[in-house]
């Protein structure tokens, strides 16, 4: 399962949304298993991404910082995101709501997304649901 942390305030109301500024916000992302990672990867988008579970309003293009860690290792991998899509609160088919998490393109991004379908493996290809599109 994930965990999101926010190091100054709860998730709900990160430092950003307290502030009233226009800082990103920035997301604690731990995935203590293979099984949670699948869950909220996201291969569809050209560069990779994540489902970020929140209840924090987000708007399409919103730029937003992951410190991801990965299972079974100890690295925190620093990610400068866009919100690429919305799952609302009350969402059909009873999805969490969230963010969906567009990486940016860049090369230190892209070893990133090879570490995690490595980490993943043949499991990036099961048909079991997740909570991405």
């Amino acid at each position: 399962m994930s965990e999101i942390a926010s190091p100054a305030k709860p998730p709900a109301q990160p430092a950003a949304a307290a502030a009233g500024g226009n800082r990103p916000s920035v997301i604690q992302l731990v995935f203590r298993e293979k099984g949670a990672l699948y869950a909220a990867y996201i291969p569809l988008f050209t560069d990779g991404g994540l489902f970020v579970p929140t209840t924090r309003e987000y708007k399409l293009g919103e730029d937003i910082y992951l410190l991801l860690s990965l299972p079974d290792d100890p690295q925190r991998y620093p990610v400068a995101g866009k919100v690429a899509w919305i799952t609302p609160p009350n969402a059909s088919s009873g999805r969490t709501q969230g963010v969906g998490v567009r990486f940016p393109a860049d090369e230190k991004t892209r070893l990133l997304r090879v570490k995690i379908e490595e980490v993943l493996g043949t499991s990036i290809s099961s048909a079991k649901p997740t909570q991405t599109i």
